[in-house]
Parts: C-alpha cells; structure tokens; sequence
C-alpha cells in the first residue's frame, strides 16, 4: 500500500501550528513562573493518544531521520510499551509507561515531538465543534503553582487550542484530500504508531 506523506506545504502548516502554540506555551508559563527544571517526575511516562494521520506521518518523517541501528532500538522499546499499557488497561488502570523515544529523560525526537507533547503542563483549555468546552488543569507541578498563587477556578489563564486545532483539522482534511469519513479514527500512543508504521493511503 501507498505511505501516506506530508506534502512540503503541510510540513510548513504543521510546524506553524507547533510555533504558535509553543509560543503561547511559553507566555503562559512565565507568567506562571512555571518550569519542568529540576521536575521530579517525568511527562513523557503520561498516557497520551494522538488522534491525526497528520501527525502520525510526521513522526515517522521524523523517525526515518535516525540511523537503523537507533530504529531498531526504538521498535524494540516501543513493542515493550504496547504490551506494558496494554496490561494495565487489561487491569483497568491507566498506563504509565516510558515513551520508546525517551532517552535518559530526552526526547529521541525533539523536533517531530507531537501536539500533546510540546504543550501538556500549562493549564489549557478547546471548544469542541459541537460547543463543549473542555479545560485541563496543566501538570501536578503547575496545578500546585497555581494553588499557591490562590487563583479562582475561571480566572486561571489558560492557553487556548481551539484555532490552532481547527487549523489541525483543515490540514487534515487536506492530507486526505476530503475523505477523512473513509479513513479510521486514530487514537495511538506513540509506541503504537511506531510499531504500526507509518499511516498508509486507503485504496
């Protein structure tokens, strides 16, 4: 089957939907004096699913960068991974398992590290299309920032989502040329999509 690609021009929407948020990320987090230096814990041990072939055929251009050798290491992680969450659900918990892509509390692949990756830790907040408004308190570390700070809930400043998800949804759809209703919904973590490969056109 056909590998599902980015085109150049899909590349460049992504990554600015990336900066954009980042940068809203990093206003958010000094102004909440917020940092993970010197953190205990360790985000990338988080239950995450990513939900766009966008970003699934991003991490693999990504992925295809690193030397055989380092892929083989990080499939060899990520099928332990799939099996470990894949045991804790099986109990009813939710996994917490170290993403294949960490090295000694480094990312493998900083530069195509996904949407939740760059920005989970500050409060945040989306609207749904259908107009549900979902909030997220932002990391352990930050939810005791602001407690200490005695905010309100609803006045705690949050990043907001909303339009760059949209512009992820548009991209999207662009990827896959209108048909998204034809395609499965993704809802992978990242050892998943590892293990998977890269996403594949539908005949």
């Amino acid at each position: 089957m056909t590998e599902l690609c980015l085109p150049d021009v899909l590349i460049r929407e992504l990554e600015d939907i990336y900066q954009g948020l980042e940068t809203e990320y990093d206003a958010l987090a000094y102004q909440l004096s917020f940092s993970c230096i010197g953190c205990p814990d360790n985000c990338c041990d988080s239950y995450f699913l990513h939900h766009t072939y966008a970003e699934w055929a991003y991490l693999w251009l990504g992925f295809r960068q690193l030397n055989p050798e380092k892929q083989q290491e990080i499939l060899r992680r990520a099928s332990t991974a799939v099996l470990a969450c894949e045991q804790a659900l099986r109990r009813q918990e939710r996994p917490q398992v170290m993403c294949p892509l960490n090295e000694e509390g480094l990312c493998t692949l900083y530069t195509h590290r996904l949407l939740v990756c760059r920005t989970h830790g500050v409060p945040a907040a989306m609207t749904h299309p259908d107009g549900r408004r979902l909030t997220f308190p932002g990391c352990f570390r930050c939810q005791e920032i602001v407690g200490a700070l005695g905010m309100e809930q609803g006045k705690i400043p949050v990043t907001e989502r909303t339009p760059y998800l949209r512009r992820l949804a548009v991209l999207e759809n662009d990827l896959l040329q209108g048909e998204r209703r034809r395609y499965p919904k993704v809802g992978l973590t990242i050892s998943q999509m590892l293990i998977k490969g890269p996403p594949v056109v539908l005949p």
